[in-house]
């Protein structure tokens, strides 16, 4: 079996092969069902929650994560303990070019720090030339997710979720072939820098896949972002605005929080404190092709993995954190503001009048429950907006650590 093989990960099982991995599911409730198969009337069946019990954690590093009292640390992999040796490797193989089969992108192209680790594209553009269905999502305090990418329930951590972008075909992203395994190896044995850092992040000066995304996933635990203003006003180190303050109120009583909740602003947050998570997707309304809640055939949620017809067009939740330099918004990057983001939450869906994806998202039978109109004024969504914009991190969008390594010495 080739290396490629060995770490390619498919598409469908999801929640079966999830919990098989790591964690006990337990029975559904009335918020949806558990488990992956398609029910004989999918349009009255409940979308799939996922609802898992975590084994008590014991942190395998003594690692320092210099966290707000709000803000737990996270659970690492007990087979790839924090390092800062691994960490500093990481972050040169985050922005190597070189990682790619035909050598023309980084995880860092798609990945921006600037812009909270995502590209500003509508849709992300694999390294062959491959337009994405789905945006490059923003990496920001990604060592707390549930799981990872827009809809796949079965990857449950970094370890699992890297070899999706470096293998995987459905689309290409950096697009290491059979042919490209042993190839990008050899780059990486040919740069007099890479033995030395391997050894002192893994004892040995041996460069392999596996050590690769280790190290990269142990970078991407680095991507801390807790430093925003909306921080230092719940520090007592600053003050929020008349607007802000009220754009607070409006994101708690209009029930933003239910899905953009806890200290990342998601519904999919796991940390070391973690015992139980109920995992879900959410149909936000955003397309409604044919009335019966039809999303584009190249997006369709996470119903890929779980097969349950009432899971279309259901995503993730994304962080709220930085959210202002991460346009464009939503799977697709089809709204280009948050001004666009906020009126299809408090118009209860998004509605199309004309072209191929017309339709009333507002009426999909597939849509949350929790998407629904609500009777906010132009200022209060003014208001909302502003306070949104409070989460931008400055320094996380700056820090030198977390930056390119190349532009601090030519290869």
């Amino acid at each position: 079996m080739s290396a490629r093989a060995l770490f390619a990960h498919p598409r469908a099982g999801g929640a079966a092969l999830l919990c098989a991995l790591m964690l006990a599911a337990c029975g559904g409730d009335d918020d949806g069902q558990t488990g992956a198969s398609a029910p004989e009337d999918s349009r009255a069946a409940s979308p799939t929650v996922l609802h898992w019990t975590l084994p008590e954690y014991v942190a395998p590093d003594d690692w320092a994560w210099n966290l707000p009292d709000y803000f737990p640390p996270p659970r690492v992999p007990a087979d790839n303990p924090m390092r800062a040796e691994k960490v500093a490797l990481g972050r040169w193989l985050f922005y190597d070019k070189r990682l790619s089969g035909n050598g023309t992108q980084a995880c860092a192209t798609c990945h921006e720090q600037r812009r909270a680790f995502s590209d500003g594209r509508a849709r992300a553009l694999g390294s062959t030339g491959v337009v994405h269905p789905r945006g490059a999502m923003a990496l920001v305090n990604v060592a707390w997710n549930a799981t990872y990418t827009w809809a796949n329930s079965a990857l449950p951590s970094l370890e699992r979720q890297i070899p999706n972008p470096i293998f995987g075909t459905e689309p290409v992203e950096l697009g290491v072939s059979d042919d490209a395994v042993a190839v990008v190896l050899e780059r990486l044995r040919a740069d007099s820098r890479y033995p030395a850092m391997f050894a002192a992040a893994f004892g040995t000066e041996q460069i392999s896949w596996q050590r690769i995304m280790q190290a990269i996933a142990s970078f991407e635990r680095t991507l801390v972002s807790v430093n925003s203003r909306y921080d230092h006003y719940l520090q007592g180190k600053a003050t929020l605005t008349d607007a802000e303050l009220n754009g607070l109120r409006v994101f708690h009583e209009a029930q933003c929080d239910t899905c953009h909740g806890g200290p990342n602003f998601t519904d999919q947050f796991i940390s070391a404190d973690t015992r139980e998570i109920r995992v879900r997707y959410h149909n936000v309304g955003l397309y409604n092709l044919d009335g019966q809640g039809a999303y584009p055939a190249d997006s369709e949620g996470v119903f890929e993995i779980t097969a349950n017809l009432a899971d279309i067009g259901a995503f993730r939740a994304p962080t709220l954190r930085n959210i202002e330099v991460s346009a464009p918004y939503m799977h697709d990057g089809s709204l280009a503001t948050l001004e666009e983001v906020v009126d299809l939450f408090a118009e209860g869906g998004w509605h199309i009048l004309e072209g191929p994806l017309a339709g009333d998202g507002r009426a999909s039978p597939l849509k949350s429950r929790l998407v629904r109109a609500r009777a906010l004024s132009a200022q209060e969504r003014a208001d909302l907006v502003a306070f949104l914009k409070t989460l931008t991190d400055p320094a996380f969008l700056t820090d030198p650590s977390l930056s390119d390594p190349f532009q601090e010495g030519a290869r």
